[in-house]
């Protein structure tokens, strides 16, 4: 049975159209990405799935019940972890995962059993007893998937898991859901980060202005922006600086800055590319440093697919 089947999904809000005619499958078991900007119709999209949304146009099945008749009954098997946290402050850990658990109709004798579990796997066990509002954004964010897995679900939506997150408590999210995955649950992750969504799901759906624009594995996305060159090139100097230079010098290309002194050539004749990086140093005095032909990265491919600049992905949520 596939876990989730969508044909058609659209939502409009007056005449805004936020999603617009989207179709995919997800398979049991699977971690489905659904990548794009802020806008894209991610968050939209999931809003219907678990019934907080009807949609204007389409049909969806979630784990094989239809989504305008039957997702009350789908939402006993669905856990949701929204982009910011639905637990309450004054409560310790304990008792919001017991309170929860009393929202999802656990039974009372296996409720205290489920909430100690969950506290030891997601390592907060020891401060069971400490009110949420005094934990950390990472041990907040866990209790959290930790709530939305207390009663058992088949299918876990998670809908921008480590933003705002430092890197240490990002990788220990991102290695529990990994954790997660390998248990058979099936997870659908919006996300903005590009390496997070290569690290983790099995296939990516890209979303572009409420439109499904590709969907593959992280490998296939990565093999279609194959079909040019890619190359890197570091300079002493700010080169950002001087960006509609080179895109006037390389018009068939797509030139990307990774920072002010990096960037990323995508497609061209590599050794014309080459001829007009050492052009473009000499004529702006910036001292070109390093040249590599590099692998396309999901990065790369999403700029190919989209024709969006990476810096889009980054205003996501406001920056947070």
């Amino acid at each position: 049975m596939k876990a989730i089947e969508v044909q058609g999904l659209t939502k409009r809000f007056g005449s805004l159209t936020a999603v617009e005619d989207v179709s995919f499958e997800v398979e049991e078991g699977e971690v489905f990405g659904l990548l794009g900007p802020n806008g894209s119709g991610k968050t939209t999209t999931i809003r219907m799935l678990v019934g907080l949304s009807r949609p204007s146009e389409g049909d969806a099945r979630v784990l094989g019940f239809d989504l305008s008749s039957g997702i009350h009954e789908a939402k006993r098997w669905i856990g949701v972890v929204p982009d910011s946290s639905n637990l309450y402050d004054e409560l310790s850990a304990r008792d919001n995962l017991l309170f929860m658990a009393k929202l999802y109709g656990v039974k009372k004798r296996v409720r205290e059993e489920r909430a100690e579990e969950l506290l030891r796997a997601f390592g907060l066990f020891e401060r069971r007893n400490d009110r949420f509002g005094t934990f950390s954004r990472g041990m907040k964010r866990a209790l959290t998937i930790a709530a939305a897995l207390v009663h058992d679900p088949k299918l876990l939506f998670l809908d921008e898991p480590t933003v705002g997150l430092d890197v240490v408590a990002a990788r220990s999210l991102r290695d529990l859901i990994c954790d997660l995955h390998h248990r058979g649950l099936t997870i659908i992750l919006t996300t903005h980060y590009l390496e997070e969504a290569d690290h983790l799901c099995d296939r990516i759906a890209i979303l572009v202005k409420g439109r499904v624009v590709a969907i593959d594995t992280p490998g296939g996305l990565k093999r279609s922006a194959e079909e040019g060159s890619v190359i890197e090139a570091s300079f002493r100097g700010a080169a950002s600086d001087h960006l509609a230079d080179l895109s006037a010098r390389l018009p068939g290309s797509k030139v990307v800055f990774l920072d002010g002194k990096r960037v990323r050539v995508l497609g061209g004749d590599p050794s014309g590319v080459l001829e007009e990086l050492v052009g473009f140093s000499r004529g702006h005095d910036l001292g070109l440093e390093t040249v590599n032909s590099m692998k396309p990265t999901l990065e790369d491919a999403f700029v190919r697919i989209t024709g969006l600049s990476t810096a889009m992905m980054a205003k996501e949520k406001g920056g947070k």
